[in-house]
Protein backbone atom coordinates (compact mmCIF):
# COMPACT_ATOMS: atom_id res chain seq x y z
CA UNK A 1 0.00 0.00 0.00
CA UNK A 2 1.46 3.54 -0.79
CA UNK A 3 1.76 6.11 1.76
CA UNK A 4 -0.52 8.04 -0.09
CA UNK A 5 -3.38 5.72 0.34
CA UNK A 6 -2.17 5.30 4.02
CA UNK A 7 -2.74 8.93 4.69
CA UNK A 8 -6.14 8.89 2.43
CA UNK A 9 -6.83 6.03 4.83
CA UNK A 10 -5.99 7.86 8.33
CA UNK A 11 -7.99 10.70 7.25
CA UNK A 12 -11.05 8.70 6.49
CA UNK A 13 -10.84 6.62 9.41
CA UNK A 14 -10.21 9.96 11.40
CA UNK A 15 -13.44 11.54 9.61
CA UNK A 16 -15.40 8.62 10.61
CA UNK A 17 -13.94 8.39 14.15
CA UNK A 18 -15.17 11.67 14.69
CA UNK A 19 -18.81 11.54 13.70
CA UNK A 20 -18.96 8.07 15.37
CA UNK A 21 -18.09 10.27 18.77
CA UNK A 22 -20.68 12.94 17.93
CA UNK A 23 -23.23 10.25 17.23
CA UNK A 24 -22.61 8.17 19.82
CA UNK A 25 -23.02 11.40 22.42
CA UNK A 26 -26.41 12.15 20.88
CA UNK A 27 -27.47 8.44 22.01
CA UNK A 28 -25.89 9.20 25.38
CA UNK A 29 -28.15 12.01 25.73
CA UNK A 30 -31.24 10.72 24.73
CA UNK A 31 -30.81 7.85 26.50
CA UNK A 32 -30.53 10.36 29.57
CA UNK A 33 -33.91 11.68 28.71
CA UNK A 34 -34.89 8.73 28.80
CA UNK A 35 -33.36 7.72 32.09
CA UNK A 36 -31.85 4.46 30.51
CA UNK A 37 -28.51 5.26 32.78
CA UNK A 38 -26.56 2.18 31.41
CA UNK A 39 -26.78 2.94 27.81
CA UNK A 40 -25.94 6.41 28.63
CA UNK A 41 -22.41 5.51 29.66
CA UNK A 42 -22.13 2.93 27.59
CA UNK A 43 -22.47 5.46 24.98
CA UNK A 44 -20.36 8.52 26.48
CA UNK A 45 -17.61 5.54 26.82
CA UNK A 46 -17.62 4.06 23.40
CA UNK A 47 -17.78 8.52 22.35
CA UNK A 48 -14.70 8.57 24.34
CA UNK A 49 -13.15 5.26 22.90
CA UNK A 50 -14.22 6.87 19.34
CA UNK A 51 -11.85 10.39 20.28
CA UNK A 52 -9.03 8.48 21.31
CA UNK A 53 -8.88 6.47 17.60
CA UNK A 54 -9.76 9.70 15.58
CA UNK A 55 -6.89 12.06 17.72
CA UNK A 56 -4.37 8.63 17.13
CA UNK A 57 -5.18 8.51 13.48
CA UNK A 58 -5.03 12.68 12.94
CA UNK A 59 -1.34 12.10 15.03
CA UNK A 60 0.14 9.40 12.97
CA UNK A 61 -1.13 11.33 9.62
CA UNK A 62 0.68 14.05 10.62
CA UNK A 63 -1.87 16.70 10.67
CA UNK A 64 -0.89 18.55 13.70
CA UNK A 65 1.16 21.29 13.60
CA UNK A 66 2.62 24.08 15.76
CA UNK A 67 -0.10 25.87 17.87
CA UNK A 68 0.75 28.76 15.41
CA UNK A 69 0.17 26.33 12.30
CA UNK A 70 -2.99 24.97 14.05
CA UNK A 71 -4.36 28.45 14.61
CA UNK A 72 -4.20 29.58 11.00
CA UNK A 73 -5.50 26.21 9.66
CA UNK A 74 -8.51 26.71 12.48
CA UNK A 75 -9.31 30.09 11.46
CA UNK A 76 -9.00 28.62 7.27
CA UNK A 77 -11.52 25.98 8.01
CA UNK A 78 -14.03 28.48 10.11
CA UNK A 79 -13.75 31.38 7.47
CA UNK A 80 -14.64 28.53 5.14
CA UNK A 81 -17.81 27.48 6.97
CA UNK A 82 -19.12 31.12 7.83
CA UNK A 83 -18.56 32.66 4.42
CA UNK A 84 -18.95 29.80 2.18
CA UNK A 85 -20.42 26.29 3.63
CA UNK A 86 -23.12 27.83 5.81
CA UNK A 87 -24.81 30.34 3.50
CA UNK A 88 -25.37 28.02 0.98
CA UNK A 89 -26.65 25.29 3.33
CA UNK A 90 -29.04 28.24 4.75
CA UNK A 91 -30.04 28.73 1.30
CA UNK A 92 -31.22 25.61 0.24
CA UNK A 93 -32.74 24.77 3.89
CA UNK A 94 -35.02 27.85 3.24
CA UNK A 95 -35.62 26.85 -0.30
CA UNK A 96 -36.66 23.54 0.81
CA UNK A 97 -38.87 24.82 3.86
CA UNK A 98 -37.02 23.39 6.31
CA UNK A 99 -36.80 25.83 9.05
CA UNK A 100 -35.45 23.39 11.67
CA UNK A 101 -32.49 22.98 9.42
CA UNK A 102 -32.47 26.91 8.38
CA UNK A 103 -32.01 27.74 12.14
CA UNK A 104 -29.26 25.17 13.33
CA UNK A 105 -27.06 26.50 10.22
CA UNK A 106 -27.43 29.53 10.77
CA UNK A 107 -26.83 29.48 14.49
CA UNK A 108 -23.73 27.61 13.16
CA UNK A 109 -22.99 30.27 10.83
CA UNK A 110 -23.07 33.07 13.01
CA UNK A 111 -21.06 31.09 15.54
CA UNK A 112 -18.50 30.01 13.33
CA UNK A 113 -17.73 33.63 12.61
CA UNK A 114 -16.91 34.45 16.22
CA UNK A 115 -14.75 31.25 16.43
CA UNK A 116 -12.75 33.00 13.32
CA UNK A 117 -12.31 36.16 15.08
CA UNK A 118 -11.53 34.33 18.24
CA UNK A 119 -8.42 32.26 16.82
CA UNK A 120 -7.19 35.48 14.61
CA UNK A 121 -7.28 37.01 18.91
CA UNK A 122 -5.50 34.29 19.53
CA UNK A 123 -3.15 33.81 16.92
CA UNK A 124 -2.10 37.72 17.09
CA UNK A 125 -1.56 37.23 21.35
CA UNK A 126 0.09 33.83 21.99
CA UNK A 127 2.80 34.86 23.72
CA UNK A 128 0.58 36.82 26.35
CA UNK A 129 0.50 34.77 29.99
CA UNK A 130 -2.34 36.58 31.18
CA UNK A 131 -5.02 34.01 31.50
CA UNK A 132 -8.32 34.34 29.28
CA UNK A 133 -11.48 32.16 29.94
CA UNK A 134 -13.99 31.46 27.90
CA UNK A 135 -17.63 30.94 27.75
CA UNK A 136 -20.11 28.49 25.21
CA UNK A 137 -23.19 28.68 24.93
CA UNK A 138 -24.84 25.51 24.70
CA UNK A 139 -27.69 25.85 22.38
CA UNK A 140 -25.74 27.37 19.06
CA UNK A 141 -22.27 27.04 20.03
CA UNK A 142 -21.29 30.50 20.50
CA UNK A 143 -18.44 31.57 22.51
CA UNK A 144 -17.83 35.07 24.35
CA UNK A 145 -14.89 35.99 26.38
CA UNK A 146 -17.12 37.42 28.93
CA UNK A 147 -20.80 36.04 29.78
CA UNK A 148 -23.18 38.33 28.05
CA UNK A 149 -26.76 38.91 29.48
CA UNK A 150 -28.16 36.14 26.64
CA UNK A 151 -26.63 34.78 23.59
CA UNK A 152 -26.25 37.42 20.58
CA UNK A 153 -26.55 34.72 18.67
CA UNK A 154 -29.85 32.69 19.76
CA UNK A 155 -30.90 34.32 22.68
CA UNK A 156 -29.99 32.09 25.98
CA UNK A 157 -29.65 33.31 28.92
CA UNK A 158 -25.72 34.19 30.04
CA UNK A 159 -26.35 32.14 32.92
CA UNK A 160 -26.18 28.58 30.74
CA UNK A 161 -23.04 29.49 29.12
CA UNK A 162 -20.55 26.80 30.16
CA UNK A 163 -16.90 28.79 31.44
CA UNK A 164 -13.89 27.21 29.97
Amino acid sequence: MSKDKTLENLMEAFAGESQANRKYLAYAKQAEKEGKLNAEKLFRAAADAETLHALKEFEVAGKIGSTTDNLKDAIAGETHEYKEMYPEFVKEAEAAGNKAAAMAFTFAMKAEEVHAKLYKEALESLDQTEEVFYYLCPVCGNIEKAVPEKCPICGVPGSKFIKY
